[in-house]
């Protein structure tokens, strides 16, 4: 596996967030369901989730840093590179790696050198004999153990999400590619782009399923957009609601609430409903509900079509306020 940081196109000082960004905008690019033509866009959708899961995780991150484990996650080789500084080579050769001179030394195989004889002389005494071997010797021939057996693929998914299930944080239905239905709860704060990993619901393989791969696309709404935690509406209020104040309804991801105008609003005003907006990232409960944020209801005052009559009631009435006294005209 390539270098992760290389494969999301980050630098290795990229913070957490610039690791996230990355990561969406290549997951929504590569995409196998946008790229239906490219047959190659599900290996690639793979191999930059795989390269996010590692990043994405703070201990796996600092053990990759160190050279602990490799890309893949799997413990790294401590003999690696040794062939190109002096060591022994797969083949069972040892080398003198670049630059050596030629002469009888250059190439020569473990079974040429008596290690028990080298041992004595450091040591002053035999190397001690290992079971069914030759001795010392066979410390340094151990192969590595062989790889585990692969895991199955992963099965990637796109799942449309209504805005206001995905406010609310409402569970999903969705259908896998064995033909079987389950309830998918979405996080807390879900936004386009999230990625959700279904454990052991890939492809099946020797060594286990692979998991599914969901990403989350919120769909937008006609009248409501989200701000934050928050999420905005424009009401449109008659004149004589504004005027004299009323109880109208407004509507939410909740289904519709009452709302009180108060006599003499004014356009632009801006009225609040708690714990009507989104779903919070900090997953904090609150009376076995998650937290939310607030609906933002700005006033909108709508003229009737008709003005006639509206111009005859204020004939000869002129309004002594100024309103843009503020902007010194």
């Amino acid at each position: 596996m390539r270098d992760p940081y290389s494969i999301l196109g980050v630098p290795r000082t990229a913070s957490e967030a610039d690791i996230k960004s990355a990561y969406r905008k290549l997951a929504k690019e590569l995409h196998p369901d946008r790229n239906k033509d490219n047959p190659k866009a599900a290996e690639k959708f793979s191999e930059v989730t795989s390269a996010y899961d590692l990043l994405s995780d703070k201990t796996k991150r600092a053990q990759y840093d160190r050279g602990e484990i490799d890309g893949d996650g799997n413990p790294a080789n401590p003999f690696a590179g040794m062939g190109a500084r002096g060591g022994f080579n797969r083949g069972g050769t040892y080398g003198a790696g670049p630059g050596a001179s030629g002469g009888d030394y250059g190439n020569f195989s473990p079974d040429d050198l008596d290690l028990g004889d080298l041992f004595e002389g450091l040591f002053g005494g035999k190397a001690r004999q290992q079971p069914g071997g030759n001795g010392a010797r066979r410390g340094f021939g151990r192969q590595p153990p062989p790889p585990p057996p692969r895991r199955g693929a992963d099965i990637q998914y796109r799942l449309a999400v209504p805005f206001v299930d995905a406010a609310a944080g409402r569970d999903q239905r969705i259908t896998l590619a064995d033909g079987k239905a389950i309830n998918l709860k979405l996080p807390a704060g879900v936004e386009d782009g999230t990625i959700m990993r279904l454990k052991d619901k890939g492809q099946p393989g020797p060594g286990g399923h692979g998991d599914g791969i969901v990403m989350v696309e919120v769909g937008p709404h006609p009248f409501f957009r989200r701000e934050g935690d928050n999420i905005r509406m424009d009401l449109p209020v008659t004149l004589d609601e504004a005027v004299r104040g009323a109880k109208v309804k407004c509507p939410t991801v909740d289904g519709a609430v009452m709302l009180t105008i108060k006599p003499g609003s004014s356009g632009g005003t801006v009225l609040r409903l708690g714990g009507k907006g989104w779903t919070k990232k900090n997953g904090r409960v609150i009376d076995g509900k998650p937290e939310r944020g607030d609906q933002l209801v700005t006033l909108e005052i709508q003229l009737p079509e008709d003005l006639s009559s509206l111009e005859e009631r204020l004939e000869g009435w002129i309004d002594p306020a100024r309103p843009r006294e503020k902007f010194g005209l």
